[in-house]
């Protein structure tokens, strides 16, 4: 990293590099917010590939798709193991994983948010029937209630957590916008640090307390990104015919 400037003061760094500078090593725990493409820290992103750090145990909904995400931290070999919901868009993870380079612990969509909510808030787990009598249940506790399989799954923490939201202020206040709010809420409680980059930084009292989705308590460092492609995994055009297909 080349840029350690903390310009603005309190939690407010100048750019990606500066905000993660002292706060990733190899071997860490990251957790990486947003759903699918959606919301997701691509100034972050970039900049821990950037940093080099290695052996990345990822927590991420999704992996991203090649050359984008998530899978520009596959492409240069610096995750070791992925903790996942959906992993299908991305060629480079699919060839890892068969390849045996790639650790994958898959976990149901709503049971992944739920583990990092519960890690956030300091549970230590819960009881689900999801999974319960297939390959997900393997070596995990569990317990018949009233006639039905539950299954005992842990909270999820990382040492680093990395999220996006629309504006943030200064305080480390956040609002995220539509489907930015998948995960990345819960991450932020979840990670023992927690860096957000935001598209805007606006002064503090801009926000009505309301409507602040994530309270500047969980959020350590801040800053304004910038270029975001906000890129689309399946973009689908409709036929005059009505069927639509892939463009």
């Amino acid at each position: 990293m080349t840029n350690t400037s903390h310009t603005l003061g309190g939690k407010v760094y100048a750019d990606a590099s500066s905000a993660l500078a002292g706060v990733v090593n190899d071997d860490m725990s990251v957790m990486a917010g947003g759903f699918g493409l959606c919301g997701i820290p691509e100034n972050l992103i970039a900049a821990l590939r950037d940093s080099g750090v290695r052996g990345l145990t990822v927590i991420s909904n999704n992996a991203g798709v090649d050359e984008f995400g998530l899978g520009l931290l596959l492409k240069t070999r610096q995750i070791r193991k992925m903790i996942s919901s959906y992993v299908g868009e991305n060629k480079e993870f699919e060839r890892q994983y068969l390849q045996g380079e790639l650790q994958i612990e898959f976990n149901p969509q709503g049971t992944l948010a739920e583990r990092i909510r519960a890690g956030g808030a300091g549970i230590y787990g819960f009881y689900t029937r999801t999974g319960a009598g297939t390959l997900v249940a393997e070596g995990k506790e569990s317990r018949v209630v009233n006639g039905d399989t539950y299954i005992l799954e842990t909270g999820l923490t990382a040492d680093l957590a990395i999220i996006k939201a629309w504006k943030g202020d200064a305080e480390g206040n956040l609002v995220y916008r539509k489907t930015a709010r998948n995960f990345n809420p819960m991450m932020a409680s979840a990670g023992r640090v927690t860096v957000a980059e935001v598209e805007e930084l606006v002064p503090v009292g801009t926000f009505d307390p309301d409507h602040i989705h994530t309270p500047g308590i969980f959020v350590q460092r801040i800053f304004q990104g910038s270029d975001y492609r906000k890129a689309i995994e399946q973009r689908t055009v409709r036929k005059r015919s009505g069927h639509a297909v892939d463009a």
